[in-house]
């Protein structure tokens, strides 16, 4: 799986439950919301005013371990 903005956030978790920490260290607490099975990496970042680009960079670095 390519991670990108489009990219689910569940789908993200689902494949790389690693990343949590990573969505939880910018603030992002509600991953077993129902809102982030369907929400995308670029919508939530605007949501919580963090950069997508920099989240992107930060999964990545855990997924390539």
């Amino acid at each position: 799986m390519t991670v990108t903005k489009e990219s689910i956030i569940g789908d993200v978790l689902d494949a790389y439950p690693q990343t949590a920490p990573v969505f939880l260290s910018i603030g992002m607490h509600c991953l077993g919301c129902p809102a982030s099975r369907g929400e995308s990496l670029e919508e939530a970042c605007m949501v919580h005013g963090v950069s997508c680009d920099d989240l992107i960079e930060q999964i990545n670095k855990v997924i390539s371990k």
